[in-house]
């Protein structure tokens, strides 16, 4: 069982792995997943535990990493009203005071004396100045050094607090006191700009997804009541007014009006809506009232869903944000080693410059300042989580930064014809005689399949009564009409059942052939026409990427697509397990991906690396795919590569900087050519830098670009 924990107000990027960890650790718990933008934890309990014991622990499990975090389970805590900023830091400011007062009678008179030419000087002890400035500097720590004796109790030892006391105490005990006090407040002030900029970033993203619904207007007794999305029925009848998200999916029972569907395709057009119309949750009312029939409840509507799997996203993180959790847990105690290398080396062969102003310690306390990796562990998941919520802005839904990042490596694309490549609204051609038309109308009035529902459609006579039913998946449907059995399906179904089918100057077409009696009695032939999309999409993707279409069609009407397509390769006549074989001898050692929409693929959805659902889809297929197209538009796919490669290419960037500068500044610092109040932007200065670049991805038009100029 998976249940959301709030922790608001949580912001220390180290502490949280160790959250996740130990989180994990517990006996009821099967895994945790924490999510920096919402500042939710995803926790997967056990079947049995009791809530109480688990809040319980995990609060103390945050309590120890951090101060004022209200963890609570989402949709059950009261936030706390913070302290204001003078009382949160009044032992700070006091510092400071005292900082500047002893900044003033120290150096003021020095500056004077030196403008002028004079010969100021004040009367003070000679050990007054460095107490003062000790004074200050401890009060300035004290909330770090709070933070440390923490750590220290869990034996967390190599965290940025410690570092930056470590550092700042060498600097002083050196008689650096300006120096070290103001790499204090450089990294305070940075500290407070960086949980500004991500407290931006959060927002930013958040703001991608503005389709939170907050009430319903359902009409009950020809009165209307504001309710709850949640409190709304299937059956209940929704009254929608100009301006209004629809809240939950339907059909429209009165009225006519058109829709702003851009929260969920990305596309700005808009929609016409009437009479009869299933129209999805989020989906913006722009025209005149219209009454709706709820055909599903708020959680098992579009847009719940949408949220859900956003709010999800971070349970399958990317190679990338695993390698960097995994680098930064290595790379802050390789710092530290050197740190102390460097202190041996100096005590080895420059003994005398180890405890100077500028010698090896002070060097060593620079690669302290230096050695955080907030820049990397807080930019790159922000990274993807803005390519996340840039592609559900756009109508493409990942179920987790792992397949935005697998999504660049691919290198095989499969699909389904049917619903995917062809809008699946089939239509009835042409068929034998009346006779096998109404047979076939009679037994096919069983099935859901979408030629079934065609041939149904087309026949508006009366039926014969069919007894017996039975469908074969793939194959087709069995039944008897006055004890005599009727077939109906492919012609594979027809010979395996020992009818012959004379198959001499067939149309182009789906089939459906007729049995009766053991003796074939005609043919029903429906089309399905391809989107206007599938031809420009198939021919650039065929240009960057190995296509193949898998269908379970006939020949004919295989070949007429494929061509259509420009001619790519394919396979007809298949049968699920048949497309599950004829995939994995495609795919090879290549990153695949497979798209479909039907039950019959889910089997492919969820072998392939990456599968890829339409939003028509049925619900097996949606719940086994990594990818959503909301709008069934191919050309979707192609934006959802830009965004991926785009993603990582920001997310590669942030590393790259990020470690340039910081091994740059360490190789400067162990020279002795750095300062110790400069070395602070290689720690915040760069994190904010990097978080900046990351919103990047929220801002960039994706749609303007061309495929080939990310790929190349």
């Amino acid at each position: 069982m998976i249940r959301k924990i709030v922790m608001k107000n949580l912001t220390c990027s180290t502490c949280i792995n160790k959250i996740e960890k130990r989180t994990s650790r517990l006996p009821y718990v099967n895994s945790a997943s924490f999510n920096y933008t919402n500042q939710i934890m995803l926790v997967d309990f056990k079947d049995e535990y009791d809530e109480d014991i688990a809040l319980k622990d995990i609060r103390s499990i945050v309590d120890m990493l951090e101060d004022n975090i209200d963890t609570h389970f989402f949709g059950t805590g009261k936030t706390e009203k913070k302290p204001s900023f003078f009382k949160q830091y009044l032992i700070v400011l006091i510092g400071m005071a005292i900082i500047t007062i002893t900044f003033s009678l120290y150096r003021i008179p020095q500056y004077f004396n030196a403008i002028f030419g004079t010969n100021l000087i004040l009367s003070m002890p000679a050990w007054s100045i460095p107490t003062l400035y000790w004074l200050g500097y401890v009060l300035l720590v004290s909330r770090l050094l709070t933070l440390l004796i923490r750590s220290f109790k869990n034996f967390n030892f190599f965290n940025e607090n410690t570092l930056m006391i470590i550092a700042t105490f060498a600097a002083m005990f050196l008689g650096k006191y300006e120096e070290s006090i103001a790499v204090i407040i450089l990294y305070s002030i940075g500290e407070h700009l960086q949980s500004l900029a991500v407290q931006r970033s959060k927002n930013e993203i958040t703001a991608l997804m503005g389709i939170q619904i907050e009430y319903a207007n359902v009409l009950i007794d020809d009165k209307i009541i504001v309710k709850d999305p949640m409190q709304i029925k299937v059956g209940d009848i929704i009254v929608v007014k100009n301006g209004e998200r629809i809240p939950v999916d339907g059909i429209v029972t009165l009225g006519s009006t058109s829709l702003n569907t851009s929260s969920l395709t990305g596309e700005s057009k808009l929609m016409r809506a009437e009479i009869g119309t299933q129209v999805l949750s989020g989906n913006i009312c722009v025209g005149d009232v219209i009454h709706m029939r709820a055909e599903k409840e708020y959680q098992d509507s579009t847009m719940a869903k949408i949220i859900d799997l956003i709010e999800n996203s971070t349970n399958s993180k990317s190679r990338t944000e695993m390698f960097i959790t995994k680098f930064s847990k290595i790379y802050t105690p390789i710092v530290v080693i050197l740190a102390g290398l460097l202190v041996i080396i100096g005590l080895i062969f420059e003994p005398n410059n180890v405890i100077t102003p500028t010698g090896y310690i002070y060097r060593a306390a620079i690669f302290l300042v230096i050695s955080c990796p907030c820049s990397l562990v807080l930019s790159v998941p922000l990274s993807y989580f803005a390519g996340i919520g840039s592609a559900a802005k756009n109508g493409i839904l990942f179920k987790g930064s792992t397949f935005l990042h697998t999504l660049t490596d691919v290198r095989t694309i499969a699909m389904d014809k049917t619903g995917t490549l062809t809008y699946g609204a089939f239509f009835v051609h042409k068929y034998s005689d009346e006779e096998t038309l109404k047979v076939a109308a009679s037994i096919e009035k069983y099935s859901n399949h979408p030629i079934a529902e065609a041939i149904v459609e087309y026949y508006k006579q009366p039926t014969y009564d069919v007894e017996n039913v039975k469908e074969i998946a793939g194959y087709g449907i069995r039944g008897t009409i006055d004890d005599t059995e009727v077939l109906a399906g492919s012609q594979r179904f027809l010979v395996n059942n020992g009818v012959e089918v004379n198959l001499e100057k067939m149309p182009v077409g789906s089939y459906t052939f007729i049995a009766k009696n053991k003796q074939y009695l005609g043919y029903v032939i429906v089309q399905d026409e391809l989107k206007e999309s599938s031809m420009e999409v198939v021919r650039r993707l065929t240009k960057s990427y190995d296509t193949v279409m898998l269908t379970g069609d006939n020949e004919s009407s295989a070949k007429d697509i494929a061509l259509k397509l420009g001619g790519i390769e394919y396979y007809s006549e298949l049968l699920p397990e048949q497309k599950l074989e004829k995939f994995n001898a495609i795919r090879t050692n290549s990153i695949s991906l497979y798209i479909g929409d039907g039950i019959n693929d889910a089997p492919l959805l969820k072998n392939a690396d990456i599968g890829v659902s339409m939003g028509s889809a049925s619900d097996l297929a949606i719940e086994v795919s990594d990818i959503i197209i909301i709008n069934d538009d191919l050309r979707l796919l192609e934006k959802a590569i830009r965004i991926a490669k785009k993603t990582r290419s920001i997310a590669i960037q942030n590393i790259v900087f990020s470690m340039t500068i910081k091994l740059g500044f360490l190789a400067l610092s162990a020279f002795g050519v750095m300062f110790m109040w400069l070395s602070i932007f290689a720690d915040v200065g760069v994190t904010l830098l990097c978080v900046l670049n990351a919103l990047r991805i929220i801002y960039l038009k994706f749609n303007e670009k061309k495929l080939e100029e990310i790929k190349n």
